[in-house]
């Protein structure tokens, strides 16, 4: 896994500039999406969940690792802070839209105090770091007795059905769509894609690397928090190994490979992929990682632009060469 993310970070594309027309596209998908829960059924609406969930972790993700180069394998101690803030602060009573903006908070926070330490390791050191962090936090969740510990927290607030819970995805995956492509407009994104393309050089250039890699990493786990509280409402009980558990990351950083790092498009495309994908070999599950990591490893070794990366290359050559 390791050497592949170093194989893809090494031939990753440069995203291209955000213009008024991705936000129209946004609007136009979100517009098409409205329409979803009125004419699919539960499974519809939650497989559709599934997707606009996946999509915005990946999306989420990409920020930090696709953008700026800081490829994280601690995206489960992020979710899982956004878990456990949606159990506790609702059961404490708070509004669902309150508990969720203290997620990210929370984990804000989080990022800013592991960092110091963190941002001394770089490349696949960075990377080991990140995994063993997140396998800390859970191990503390484990053992302590503030959050219920092997047995979790029940939410005691009402179940919410597939259709409540698709709003909520769909809500969710356009506030995060919308701040990345505003993030791709802002002058920090060529800080930080000068950090992710040689980060010595940018320091000796004037750009301040520390800050923008803290600005990616705390946005990143900000957003990834607030994904890892509405699935607290999908959930109902909320356990460390689940909030916590390494598939997570497992599952953001395939779908973001797959559909294509720095790119826009990508971590959709493949939240797309793998969601129908398990939905196609749900009755295979002895099978279904095995089929993920062959096909992970086929794009890693000849698409290691992803998806949407790819097909965006081959197009561009096209069009230079009519």
């Amino acid at each position: 896994m390791k050497k592949g993310l170093s194989v893809v970070m090494s031939r990753i594309a440069t995203p291209a500039r955000v213009g008024r027309r991705d936000f129209i596209v946004v609007v136009a998908l979100a517009a098409i999406a409205f329409f979803i829960p009125y004419v699919a059924g539960t499974y519809q609406q939650e497989v559709g969940f599934r997707i606009l969930q996946l999509g915005a972790l990946a999306a989420a993700w990409n920020i930090a690792a696709g953008y700026t180069g800081l490829v994280s394998l601690g995206s489960a101690g992020f979710f899982g802070i956004g878990v456990y803030t949606m159990a506790m602060a609702s059961n404490a009573g708070l509004p669902i839209v309150l508990c969720v903006v203290l997620a990210a908070v929370l984990a804000s926070i989080f990022a800013i105090i592991v960092s110091p330490a963190l941002f001394r390791l770089r490349g696949l050191y960075f990377t080991v770091g990140t995994l063993a962090l997140a396998e800390a936090l859970r191990i503390f969740v484990v053992n302590s007795p503030w959050f219920g510990g092997q047995a979790g927290i029940y939410l005691t607030a009402k179940a919410f059905t597939a259709y409540d819970l698709y709003w909520i995805g769909l809500i969710v995956a356009v506030v995060i769509a919308v701040c990345v492509l505003f993030l791709l407009r802002s002058r920090w994104s060529y800080r930080m894609q000068a950090v992710r393309d040689d980060e010595d050089v940018a320091s000796q250039l004037g750009v301040r690397t520390y800050r923008t890699k803290l600005w990616a990493f705390g946005l990143s786990g900000a957003l990834i928090a607030v994904v890892g509280s509405i699935q607290a409402l999908n959930q109902g009980i909320v356990q460390p190994n689940s909030g916590f558990g390494m598939g997570w990351t497992i599952e953001i950083v395939s779908v973001a490979i797959i559909g294509g790092m720095g790119t826009k498009v990508g971590p959709w495309i493949g939240a797309i992929f793998i969601v129908l994908l398990g939905e196609y070999l749900i009755q295979f599950p002895e099978i279904h990682l095995a089929v993920v990591g062959v096909v992970l490893l086929l794009v890693i070794r000849f698409m290691p632009n992803g998806i949407w990366g790819t097909l965006t290359l081959a197009l561009q050559k096209d069009r230079n060469f009519s």
